[in-house]
């Protein structure tokens, strides 16, 4: 059974599409959602001289982060306490193409004021339409190449269900002709050209499924491709074609802290929460293969370090993840040995690897690259690339490295080396 498990999961490997080097960062944490860069190698210095400023242009205030779609690059900002507008620009100018904009915005709770009540989701894209999820669990398809509208869901209107009281955070995922998004109280499969809805599963009345902080992913799991979700209280694994829960785990966390995205490596769920641990599920299917699946899961191992919202990335079977106590850690996946810690840094760190090397975008503006080395924390460089806070994710295309600042978007060119 092991062995017919592993081959599952060489063969899953062996035909997935690996992104062409430069490939648009058309969706959150990239072309394969995971913070991998496949394209221009990077430079051992990130000063002046391999690293230069492009353009800037200022902007309302924004978690999400850019988009890149062949010349464009797009982002999202909340206008005012009524509006939020999405953006297009010449990716190598700077120059406005189009702007569209609509009613959205909201107060977040009082403990979360410190960080902003501005529209959170990255958006994602098939090169020919964009989708934005606005912050009042609105979700809108907009042209690429003019800012036209061609759909609309307001869940809150269609299933009556309240607006997330942090907004709608997760980031839309794009699998072949639909979209699937973690919405209206629950989780939400749609036509990604009509908007209609093929199936709302995974929901619960008092929206903790649904108002989800983690964005949704697709991974084969012992044989079977699913869509894996993060709720605020479970993580849990569905049917793609009927939204079926396969298998779901609950995961202690600090009022529903579970943030960052869920990360399968073979049969492991690695996460690491807010107010909880960071552990590692194993899930096993009994079912003979071509039979329905019968998923359990069970506890790999666990550590008292604790997440907050940095996604890791995992490299040569190691996980590198940046901590509640701001400090980046390294751990061994099989064994949960953490095999080193950093010293403090920021709150927040955006994480892309390209080969061995890690970049980093601290949330205090400052850039970092970084050796993925497993033996010890190796810093190869840092430079200040923003006097404003950065929240938002680094996107990286073709030599061009996008930096969403709190109020404004830089592009920045590296020399190859």
């Amino acid at each position: 059974m092991a062995y017919k498990r592993w081959l599952c999961i060489l063969v899953a490997v062996a035909i997935m599409p690996l992104p062409a080097p430069g490939e648009d960062w058309l969706q959150w944490r990239g072309p394969t959602r995971d913070g991998f860069y496949r394209g221009l190698s990077w430079p051992e210095s990130l000063d002046e001289k391999n690293l230069r400023t492009s353009w800037r242009v200022e902007l309302g205030q924004s978690y999400s982060g850019p988009i890149v779609s062949g010349k464009r690059v797009f982002t999202t900002e909340t206008v005012n306490a009524d509006k939020e507008r999405v953006r297009a620009f010449d990716r190598d100018t700077g120059e406005e193409l189009w702007q569209t904009e609509w009613k959205g915005s909201l107060i977040v709770p009082f403990f979360a004021w410190a960080n902003g009540s501005w529209i959170r989701a990255t958006p994602a894209c098939d090169g020919e339409t964009l989708y934005v999820a606005g912050i009042r669990d609105v979700l809108v398809a907009l042209d690429v190449s003019n800012g036209k509208e061609r759909w609309r869901v307001n869940f809150v209107d269609e299933y009556k269900t309240p607006v997330p009281s942090f907004g709608f955070v997760a980031s839309p995922l794009i699998d072949g002709d639909h979209l699937y998004v973690q919405a209206a109280a629950g989780v939400v499969k749609l036509d990604k050209r009509t908007g209609e809805v093929v199936w709302r599963e995974f929901h619960d009345e008092g929206g903790m499924n649904g108002s989800a902080f983690s964005s949704p992913i697709i991974a084969t799991i012992d044989g079977v491709r699913q869509l894996v979700v993060q709720a605020r209280e479970k993580l849990a694994g569905l049917a793609l074609d009927s939204g079926n829960v396969l298998w779901s785990q609950k995961v202690p966390a600090f009022r529903g802290m579970n943030i960052i995205t869920p990360t399968i490596i073979g049969d492991l769920a690695f996460t690491s929460t807010y107010g909880g641990k960071t552990v590692a599920y194993r899930i096993h299917n009994s079912a003979p293969m071509g039979e329905s699946p019968n998923f359990s899961v069970e506890t790999a191992w666990e550590e008292p370090a604790q997440g907050y919202m940095s996604s890791p990335v995992v490299i040569a079977g190691h996980a590198y993840v940046h901590l509640r106590n701001q400090r980046f850690a390294c751990f061994n996946l099989e064994s949960g040995k953490r095999t080193w810690t950093s010293e403090p840094f920021g709150k927040y760190w955006s994480v892309i690897a390209r080969g061995d090397r890690l970049l980093a975008l601290d949330e205090k503006g400052e850039l970092l690259l970084i050796a993925a080395n497993p033996s010890e924390f190796k810093l190869l460089s840092r430079r200040k690339v923003s006097d404003e806070s950065a929240w938002a994710h680094l996107a990286v295309a073709d030599g061009q490295l996008f930096v969403r600042e709190l109020n404004a978007l830089s592009v920045l060119q590296w020399k190859e080396e």
